[in-house]
């Protein structure tokens, strides 16, 4: 994939709608500014769409399911087998991301990108690229072209949910391991110290995640990443499933689709993207900061402002998703009272 003819082909934000949509908040009857980032937001979707006329009432989760071959080094509190039975879980509408998605009207889609068991619910959408990826300890999870394959699928699976009619798409990712390989490819991408880039996951105790340091130092020096190529990073460390995000991300600026970012696993994605695609950076929109140690460091590099710092890291795009009701209450106000409605005068915009 030629990620630089990608990138030339992604046309910037719309100036004419985002300076349309900032008039409209100017015009409405609140001091100018006073939502802060969700104003933003608007503004950038507004740029986005093309329109100062805002759409997200048709939104979904993409939840992105891939096992991970460094489970065999005993860095998780469970096997690949929960990994399956939670795409199942998801698919059929029983799992955390689904809970939280009900109350807001948030379709949920699940994907297979890898699994080592493939699920047995119809509504997973199959586009798997192998039972599960290697052992990063042992070697590459995955070739070149593999990882190019799944960057594919998931700027494939952003048209797929266009043509379908979302106007806004969440990211998550369901992967027993993937933490690891994640931390894995913090370290090698922005060249810090394995323990400052891994954390405890789903719940570690003290004792293994000093094991599961050990075994992110030992995956970098095993395959000795070009940290100046974020595609062998991604193959030799990463996941179907982080390589299906990165897709998704750049799929996001192609098909000028918002996404949003969720916890550090989507985070190292979304900067993997920008890395391959600068232009899909605009398209993004930052949810919350995960409480995982990497997230920080990744969205300081990404330079994405997450509007939630509550200390979240379940997973599934549970963060991203908490994003939505936000947005929805900025549209509310977006398309409200106005000061030539309450006979008010309006505000001056300070000109600087």
């Amino acid at each position: 994939m030629d990620f630089e003819q990608v990138n030339a082909s992604i046309a910037p934000l719309d100036a004419r709608a985002m300076a349309a949509a900032r008039d409209q908040w100017n015009a409405i009857a609140k001091p100018i500014g006073s939502l802060g980032r969700l104003e933003t937001l608007v503004e950038q979707i507004a740029g986005i769409q093309g329109t100062p006329a805002v759409d997200v009432s048709r939104r979904c989760v993409a939840v992105l399911c891939a096992d991970n071959g460094v489970v065999a080094e005993g860095v998780t509190q469970g096997g690949q087998d929960i990994t399956t039975t939670m795409a199942d879980c998801i698919a059929a509408g029983a799992s955390s991301v689904c809970a939280m998605c009900r109350p807001v009207g948030i379709d949920v889609v699940a994907v297979d990108m890898g699994m080592a068991t493939p699920g047995t619910d119809p509504r997973i959408r199959d586009r798997s690229l192998g039972r599960g990826t290697a052992d990063i300890m042992l070697g590459p999870a995955m070739t070149r072209a593999q990882a190019e394959q799944a960057i594919g699928v998931g700027m494939d699976l952003v048209g797929q949910l266009k043509a379908e009619g979302y106007t806004l798409v969440a990211t998550g990712e369901m992967g027993i391991g993937n933490t690891t390989t994640t931390s894995a490819m913090t370290s090698a991408l922005l060249g810090v110290p394995p323990r400052e880039a891994t954390g405890k996951g789903a719940g570690l105790s003290q004792r293994d995640y000093l094991h599961k340091v050990q075994v992110v130092e030992r995956a970098v020096e095993v395959n000795q990443p070009d940290a100046a190529d974020p595609l062998d990073v991604l193959a030799k460390l990463g996941g179907f499933d982080i390589a299906g995000l990165v897709g998704m991300y750049v799929g996001g600026a192609v098909h000028r689709v918002p996404i949003i970012v969720d916890g550090v696993i989507s985070t190292l994605a979304a900067y993997v993207a920008t890395l391959l695609c600068p232009n899909c950076r605009d398209f993004m929109l930052g949810s919350h900061l995960s409480a995982e140690p990497a997230a920080s460091l990744l969205m300081d590099r990404l330079g994405l402002d997450p509007v939630l710092h509550a200390g979240m890291h379940l997973g599934e795009g549970t963060g991203a998703v908490c994003l939505v009701p936000l947005l929805d209450m900025a549209l509310s106000l977006y398309g409200g009272t106005t000061f030539r409605q309450t006979g008010i005068k309006a505000y001056e915009v300070d000109p600087q």
